[in-house]
C-alpha cells in the first residue's frame, strides 16, 4: 500500500484558522506553534485521602516522576516521562490499578490550576457549577479533607454517569451530585456557597495536544455561539455565591471572545471584582489577560465593527478593562501542556431583592424521594437496625436502594435546606420535597440486603478506620498474601478467623492491610482485580 493521503498535523495547523487566530492573539504565534502537536505527557493527582498516598509517591519516584513544583495543594501532582496513555508494560497495569482505586486521578497538569486557584478550605461549601468528568471534583475534595460539600453538578444526563463513576472512583464523602441546567440552578442553600468553580463548556482551542481534530474543526464562529451561555453559566455563580465567597470561571479555550469578553461582561454587574490571578498560582509560567482583541470571522480575519454585537467587543472606556489584566492566559509553550484561561473573582454585594408573597411549608402537598432510585439520609428504622450490628456508626449515613452511602454533616444539610422557587413560593424541607436532583451522595460504605448490614465495601472499610466497624479480624500476613495471590483457604484451614463463621469478614494484618472477604465454605476476597495488583504491589509482591 502506498503512503498515506491524510494531512499531518502540521499541514493542518499551518492552514488552520486556529493559526490565523492566534496571530491576531500573540506577537509570537511560531513558540505556540511548536509546542501545540507532541502528545500530552502523562501528568496524575495523588489523592491525599488514600492511606497508601506515601508509597504511591514512592513508586511514582521509583517509576521516574517528576513532582509538578508549582502544585502546591494538599498531596502532590507528578509528571511521567512518557506520554499521555502510553506507559510501558512494566508500569501500565500498576497505573491503570492505581487510578481505578482512587489513589491517583489521571488529569492534564493544566486543568488542575482552577482549583489551586479556588482555593477551598476543609468545610467550606463548594459549588462545582459543570462538573463532568470530574477530575477538578476530586480535586475539590481533597481540599475538603471530609469537612464540608462539594455540590457537583451536570446537566447532560450521558456525562451524569461519568461523573458518578469518577466519583465512586474516588471515594470522598464530601460530593453530592445533582443533574440541573447550571443557568438555573437553585438556590440552595439560601445563604450561598463559599467557593464556585465554573470550568464552562468551551471550544477547545487549546487542547490541540489532545484533540488533534481542533486544526480542522475549530472556527471563531463556534466562540461566538457558546458566549452567551458561558455568560448565563458566570452570571448564575455569582448569584449563588455569598458576599466575600471566591468564583473561579475557566476554560480550555485560547478565545477572549470565550474568555476575557465573558469576564468582562460580569464585571459590569458591579457586583463582583476580578483577584490577581496570578499571586494565587505562584510559580506557574503564564501570561496575563487581554484588554483589546479583534472578533474574528470564519476565515480568521477581522470582523467589520458593525457585524459584530457590542458585548463581544473589548470596552476600551470600561473603569474594568484594565483589571482584565488580572486574567491568567495559559499557552501551550508557557507550561508544556495544553491551553487554558482562568479568572478568579470575589464577590462584593448581593443582588436587590424584591419582597414576594410565601406559603407556609405545609401547604404544600409533600412528594418523598424514591429511595430505591435516589439516596435519601437513613431514617429511625435503619439506624436502629445497624446499631444492633455496629454500635458505633458513624454519622452523615444514606440509603438508596441495598446501598449504604457515607456523607459528610454539611451534604445533609445542603439536601433539608429551603430555597426559593417562581412564585415566590418556598420548597418544603429536604425530608419531604427538595429542589435539588440528587443523583449520587458521598461513598459507597456498605451493601444492605434484607433489612440488615451484608458487608462493608473494600474502599469503605479503608477510610472507616481498622476496627472501627463490624467484623474486622487480625490476621497474620500469611493469610492475606495466600488470598491475594488467588488461593482459596477454608474455614478449616483458615483458623484465624473460624471463629466468625460464614459471612463477611475484614481482614486487618500488622502492616494495615485491609481486605474485606466473604467465609464461606472457601475464604473469598471481595475487591476487584484493581485492588489486588495494587495490594500485591504495595506488599511487594509479583503481579
Amino acid at each position: 500500500m502506498g503512503a498515506s493521503s491524510e494531512p499531518s498535523w502540521k499541514e493542518l495547523s499551518e492552514r488552520s484558522v486556529l493559526l490565523k487566530a492566534v496571530k491576531h492573539w500573540r506577537e509570537d504565534p511560531d513558540n505556540w506553534l511548536r509546542e501545540s502537536f507532541e502528545r500530552l505527557p502523562e501528568t496524575v493527582r495523588v489523592n491525599p485521602l488514600s492511606a497508601d498516598s506515601d508509597w504511591v509517591e514512592s513508586w511514582l519516584e521509583d517509576a521516574s516522576g517528576k513532582r509538578l513544583e508549582w502544585f502546591k495543594g494538599p498531596g502532590s501532582a507528578w509528571e511521567l516521562p512518557f506520554a499521555r496513555g502510553s506507559a510501558p508494560d512494566g508500569l501500565k497495569q500498576l497505573l491503570v490499578a492505581l487510578h481505578d482505586t482512587g489513589r491517583i486521578t489521571r488529569q492534564e497538569a493544566a486543568s488542575m490550576l482552577p482549583v489551586l486557584a479556588l482555593g477551598p478550605k476543609s468545610g467550606d461549601l463548594v459549588l462545582d457549577l459543570c462538573a463532568s468528568p470530574g477530575s477538578k471534583t476530586t480535586q475539590i475534595c481533597e481540599h475538603l479533607s471530609g469537612e464540608g460539600a462539594v455540590i457537583a453538578n451536570e446537566v447532560v444526563n450521558g456525562r451524569v454517569n461519568t461523573l458518578v463513576s469518577n466519583i465512586h472512583r474516588h471515594s470522598s464523602k464530601t460530593a453530592l451530585i445533582v443533574n440541573h441546567d447550571g443557568r438555573h440552578f437553585p438556590k440552595v442553600p439560601g445563604e450561598g456557597f463559599d467557593r464556585i468553580l465554573v470550568d464552562a463548556p468551551c471550544t477547545g482551542s487549546g487542547t490541540t495536544r489532545k484533540n488533534p481534530e481542533i486544526w480542522s474543526k475549530w472556527l471563531p464562529s463556534s466562540g461566538f455561539s457558546l458566549h452567551d451561555l458561558q455568560h448565563g453559566l458566570l452570571t448564575s455563580a455569582i448569584r449563588l455565591a455569598k458576599p466575600g465567597a471566591r468564583i473561579v470561571y475557566s476554560t480550555c479555550s485560547l478565545d477572549p471572545i470565550e474568555n476575557e469578553a465573558v469576564v468582562a461582561r460580569a464585571l459590569s454587574s458591579e457586583m463582583v471584582k476580578i483577584l490577581p490571578g496570578h499571586d494565587l498560582i505562584p510559580s506557574v509560567p503564564s501570561d496575563v489577560g487581554m484588554t483589546d482583541w479583534t472578533p474574528l470571522d470564519d476565515e480568521g480575519n477581522p470582523m467589520v465593527h458593525d457585524e459584530c454585537p457590542s458585548h463581544l467587543m473589548p470596552l476600551h472606556k470600561s473603569p474594568h478593562n484594565q483589571s482584565l489584566k488580572n486574567c491568567v492566559r495559559i499557552w501551550n509553550d508557557s507550561l508544556g501542556g495544553g491551553g487554558f484561561f482562568l479568572a478568579v473573582l470575589e464577590k462584593i454585594k448581593s443582588e436587590k431583592s424584591t419582597p414576594s408573597k410565601s406559603v407556609e411549608s405545609d401547604s404544600i402537598d409533600p412528594i418523598s424521594p424514591d429511595p430505591d432510585h435516589f439516596p435519601v439520609p437513613i431514617d429511625d428504622y435503619w439506624r436502629d437496625a445497624l446499631k444492633s450490628e455496629w454500635a458505633d456508626i458513624p454519622e452523615g449515613l444514606w440509603t438508596r436502594g441495598k446501598t449504604l452511602l457515607w456523607t459528610s454533616n454539611a451534604i445533609e444539610e445542603v439536601w433539608k435546606s429551603e430555597g426559593s422557587r417562581k412564585g415566590g413560593r418556598r420548597r418544603t424541607p429536604g425530608y419531604q420535597w427538595h429542589p435539588l436532583k440528587v443523583v449520587h451522595a458521598g461513598m459507597t460504605l456498605a451493601r444492605l440486603r434484607k433489612g440488615r448490614l451484608d458487608r462493608i465495601t473494600s474502599r469503605g472499610a479503608s477510610r472507616i478506620g481498622a476496627g472501627k466497624g463490624p467484623s474486622f479480624v487480625n490476621v497474620q500476613g500469611g493469610l492475606i498474601d495466600a488470598i491475594l495471590l488467588g488461593q482459596t483457604p477454608t474455614i478449616e484451614e483458615g483458623t484465624e478467623i473460624s471463629e466468625i463463621g460464614p459471612g463477611s469478614a475484614i481482614l486487618i494484618d500488622g502492616s494495615g492491610t485491609v481486605l474485606p472477604v466473604w467465609a464461606g465454605a472457601k475464604i473469598t476476597p471481595m475487591v476487584n482485580e484493581s485492588e489486588k495488583v495494587v495490594l500485591r504491589a504495595i506488599r511487594g509482591m509479583e503481579n
